[in-house]
């Protein structure tokens, strides 16, 4: 087996995408789950501080206001698929080949 040595256009070229394949289902959910907690977890703190605050009334207000959406908004997102990335990629692409450049004898009968 012979090893040859990576020259700087390998080294600096971009990757080539072999597979338009989106993330696995796996991956999607546990992303998914991940921005429905923390999205949860942001409401107990904002009940916390409105209680904490509760002697500026507009900020304590504030706070009440932020937490009721917030388990409609965790919803949300969480049952929403990422959308599809347009962006350009490097693909492969080879060069396509003629069969043969001659010109061929057609017999019509």
């Amino acid at each position: 087996m012979e090893v040859r040595p990576v020259n700087e256009h390998d080294r600096h070229s971009d990757p080539v995408l072999i597979t338009a394949a989106a993330p696995s289902y796996d991956d999607e959910l546990a992303a998914r789950k991940r921005k429905y907690i923390l999205t949860m977890g942001l409401r107990f703190p904002c009940l916390i501080l409105a209680g904490v605050f509760y002697h500026t009334w507009w900020l304590a207000l504030a706070l009440l206001v932020l937490s009721v959406p917030l388990p409609w908004i965790a919803v949300l997102i969480a049952n929403d698929r990422p959308p599809r990335k347009a962006e350009e990629v490097s693909r492969y692409r080879r060069e396509a080949k003629q069969l043969e450049a001659r010109e061929h004898r057609v017999i019509d009968g």
